[in-house]
């Protein structure tokens, strides 16, 4: 999360947000098109995938199907990047030092 929470900042996303994520689906720092794909993101980013009807709706509602398309390689691309990540144990690199950084939370007894 560190290229991404730094990457994120650039495109506008709020320090409000970074420190919200957790709670999206209740926090009023996001609107009701990013719950949709923040929904879709945790829905993909599952082993096993499990997206519902009820997600897929959300999306259909405020995109096309090309804009799904896209959403859907851009989140895989981050999975694959995530596990890369975690199998080789790369930490942060700094992109975002003196800000904060969202982590995704590590099974206990997971190597840090």
């Amino acid at each position: 999360m560190d290229i991404g929470s730094a990457v994120g900042r650039e495109a506008g996303i709020t320090e409000e947000q970074l420190r919200a994520l957790a709670e999206f689906r209740t926090s009023d720092a996001f609107d009701d098109t990013e719950r949709a794909v923040l929904a879709y993101a945790e829905a993909m980013s599952k082993t096993p995938v499990d997206v519902d009807e009820e997600t897929f709706a959300a999306l259909r509602e405020r995109f096309s199907d090309a804009q799904i398309v896209e959403l859907t390689a851009e989140i895989a691309w981050e999975n694959w990047r995530a596990r890369f990540n975690h199998a080789l144990d790369i930490q942060a690199q700094g992109f975002s030092d003196g800000a904060f950084c969202a982590l995704a939370e590590r099974p206990k007894g997971a190597a840090s």
